[in-house]
């Protein structure tokens, strides 16, 4: 009787090209069987959205090492959803978003699509994963994360993880890290995030861009912190947004 290798589904939000999904396939390869399903260009700040009203295509880009890498002209989420329905000739037994170029950290976390691939396959009931590194050079160097990737996949594939969580890790820029923390995401906001520039032909235009302010900085809890401090950050993320705090004050309110 075949036994299958493991299964897992790769995507992001940088593109099928990017170099951080290549060092990633290239580091988790041996674990297991690969899927590559990846947005046609960057999706950077797609979250969990998804196509509702444009038509999506898949298209065979390559096949690396026998790895067959697809692009979808959609979001992210877009991608897994159609990989799981298209592509998967039986369940992944994990999903990873990344390696992300920039850091996902944070609230960041809220706006990235390589967490939105994560979101997704936690949704889905799939053991998912979200690597980044704090370096948004096209050509930055992953390597130094080989260990923490390989690690954390082959721990992921053996144990898996509980339902309704996932895990979100992010990686310093150093020559070498002090060590690893599970921690929780920093309290932190986006500031003097809109330009306003004028164009020649008479009409405004904005420019999206923005300050990120860590408002506890000295929290050594945090994502941030660690970051900062020269360990990579592993935060468990939890698709339940639920205030259960709040439900017990709410139960005197009178309607």
């Amino acid at each position: 009787m075949k036994i299958n290798r493991p299964l897992i589904l790769i995507s992001n939000d940088d593109g099928y090209y990017s170099k951080g999904l290549k060092c990633l396939i290239d580091m988790v390869s041996q674990f297991a069987e690969l899927l590559v399903v990846a947005p046609e260009s960057a999706r950077s700040g797609f979250s969990s959205a998804f196509s509702s009203t444009t038509p999506l295509r898949l298209k065979l880009r390559r096949k690396w090492d026998g790895v067959e890498i697809w692009s979808c002209n959609g979001t992210p989420v877009d991608c897994v959803k159609l990989a799981l329905s298209e592509l998967c000739d039986r369940k992944p037994d994990m999903i990873i978003g990344g390696i992300n170029h920039g850091d996902n950290a944070s609230v960041n976390s809220h706006y990235s699509g390589t967490m939105g691939v994560t979101i997704e396959g936690c949704l889905k009931r799939i053991p998912s994963v979200a690597f980044s590194i704090c370096n948004h050079d096209d050509n930055a160097d992953f390597e130094p994360m080989r260990n923490i990737v390989q690690i954390i996949t082959e721990k992921v594939l053996a144990d898996k993880l509980p339902d309704g969580v996932c895990l979100n890790v992010n990686y310093p820029v150093v020559d070498k890290i002090k060590g690893v923390r599970v921690c929780r995401m920093a309290h932190g906001n986006w500031g003097n995030e809109v330009v306003r520039m004028h164009h020649p032909r008479g009409y405004d235009y904005y420019w999206l861009v923005g300050e990120y302010t860590n408002e506890e900085p000295d929290s050594e809890d945090t994502d941030n912190w660690a970051l900062t401090h020269g360990y990579a950050a592993i935060t468990p993320t939890t698709i339940d947004v639920t205030s259960y705090e709040m439900i017990d004050k709410m139960k005197d309110w009178k309607f």
